[in-house]
């Protein structure tokens, strides 16, 4: 049995670097395989994006501009209720810049008719992702609550104004007004007095600049908070 162990060719160095380099060269064809099949998978989602840019969403931006432009120029002729009904379609229609204005001018068109609860359920649809245009929107949104005397709404609206305004020196102080005259319809006249003097120690200019006498609410607030 020895004998014929001996008789079976042993390998030699030179067999293992061979052996050696050809499981390398395998996981190397294997691994470049891989990266083939990856490349071609980028490649296809990089046409199909190509695709959506170019043939979708350009001509769909293209679209909704036109059709939001067609309501501007409604409105700018005084046919408010014709303009209503192309911003609503539009912001139906489309998505975008254009579908997210069209949706925020419907919504003010509502109000400006008097139907809150409508201009509400529009608003819901609204992106405010712009620091004045967005805090406008949930301004305008505190408006329909406080016509609808939904009070405790109409505060987390107008606090969201304050905070998305990012103490612009013209707007935040006017949120924070409105705010300071919900807290006066419900008596927390303390609450108002904070915001007014809050309001008199972060915009100093804002009460001359309107000709509103700040210190004059103020002291009205102090009074009635028994301060």
């Amino acid at each position: 049995m020895a004998e014929k162990d001996q008789n079976i060719p042993q390998p030699t160095a030179l067999d293992e670097v061979n052996r050696d380099n050809q499981e390398l060269k395998d996981k190397v064809t294997l691994s470049q395989k891989y990266i083939m099949w990856g490349m071609i998978a980028l490649s296809a989602i990089a046409v199909i994006v190509l695709v959506y840019i170019f043939a979708v969403r350009n001509p769909g931006i293209k679209s909704a501009d036109e059709a939001v432009g067609q309501a501007d120029f409604t409105l700018a002729q005084g046919n408010d209720s014709l303009a209503l009904a192309q911003y609503q379609q539009v912001a139906n229609e489309y998505g975008y810049d254009a579908g997210n204005r069209a949706t925020l001018m419907a919504a003010t068109l509502l109000f400006q008719k008097g139907e809150y609860q409508q201009a509400l359920d529009q608003l819901k649809n609204y992106d405010a992702k712009e620091a004045i245009v967005g805090a406008a929107a949930y301004s305008l949104e505190g408006d329909c609550y406080v016509n609808l005397q939904k009070y405790p709404e109409a505060l987390k609206s107008y606090d969201k104004a304050i905070s998305q305004s990012d103490d612009n020196q013209l707007y935040t102080p006017l949120f924070m007004l409105k705010k300071a005259t919900v807290l006066r319809e419900q008596k927390d006249y303390k609450a108002e007095l904070k915001v007014l003097e809050a309001i008199k120690a972060k915009y100093p200019n804002y009460g001359n600049a309107y000709r509103l006498d700040i210190d004059k609410y103020i002291a009205r607030a102090k009074y009635q908070a028994g301060e």
